[in-house]
């Protein structure tokens, strides 16, 4: 893996613009994340951006993470003055709290108006990386398939205004990575659950880092998945990918493991939850 992981598509620039220009409307900023990723999966540029704006973290997929590490994320958000909610768009776990939560924000507001007579609309801007949910969400809230959406990055165009429910609009903007990744780690994780293109990273690399993970995090997890009695405590990276191979009958001539089909393979069945429940960071204290 190289160095230092940058790029600045000009969709990003143009996206961050559009998010500058229309902040002034909006009344709360809906910030989506990875419930697997909760800090790796957020932008650093958006506190720069959004500044003082009420803001609403949603963790979506969170019935893909570890419940326990995805409470402890809740609580580390909430000391620092965030209101924050899981929720999983593939189920619709946690759905009817986002619009209640982002009122909830502003209530005083709304309540003022409502006093001069004045019915508010709640304007609400959604935020966040590339394939963290933001158009399922949103097709969710409405009730229909009027965005369009998919399992890889970028899907999202342009700006959308959508009203929802009457009483609330929405401005959807295009998933917006920050210019570079000085942390490389950070890097590694985004790629994990594929808010990076795999076409830009080594997924052998990748799946031999995140097996490592894997190993030491979840490995209870691993060797059921695949039928692993070894223990793997002592292993590295490529020797688990290795190990997974042969267990899963990825041998070619001369008795040796087709690694990219293992690495493609793992990475695959990480972010289709096959191996388990997994979060993929803990805060720090």
């Amino acid at each position: 893996m190289q160095n230092t992981l940058q790029w600045y598509p000009g969709h990003m620039a143009k996206t961050r613009r559009l998010i500058e220009e229309n902040l002034k409307m909006i009344d709360v900023v809906v910030e989506i994340l990875d419930a697997r990723i909760p800090f790796s999966g957020r932008n650093p540029n958006f506190d720069d951006i959004i500044k003082h704006k009420p803001r609403l973290l949603v963790m979506n997929k969170a019935d893909l993470a570890d419940r326990r590490r995805t409470d402890m994320w809740i609580e580390w958000y909430r000391k620092q003055g965030l209101t924050v909610i899981p929720i999983s768009c593939a189920t619709g776990m946690g759905i009817n709290k986002v619009l209640s939560s982002a009122r909830e924000l502003v209530r005083e507001r709304i309540e003022r108006d409502a006093e001069k007579g004045r019915t508010r609309t709640l304007k609400l801007m959604m935020v966040g990386i590339p394939n963290v949910g933001k158009s399922s969400l949103i097709n969710r809230l409405l009730g229909k398939a009027s965005t369009k959406t998919g399992d890889r990055p970028g899907v999202t165009k342009g700006k959308q205004w959508l009203r929802i429910k009457g009483d609330a609009e929405l401005l959807d903007t295009p998933g917006i990575l920050p210019p570079k990744f000085e942390d490389q780690e950070l890097a590694k994780r985004l790629a994990y659950t594929g808010a990076i293109r795999d076409e830009i990273m080594n997924t052998e690399l990748l799946a031999y880092s995140l097996c490592e993970y894997l190993r030491d995090e979840y490995p209870a997890e691993v060797c059921e998945r695949y039928k692993i009695k070894d223990d793997i405590s002592s292993l590295e990276g490529y020797e688990v990918l290795e190990l997974i191979g042969r267990r899963r009958g990825f041998v070619i001539s001369g008795g040796e493991v087709d690694m990219e089909r293992a690495a493609n393979m793992v990475l695959d069945e990480l972010r289709g939850c096959k191996i388990g429940c997994i979060t993929l960071e803990v805060p720090e204290n």
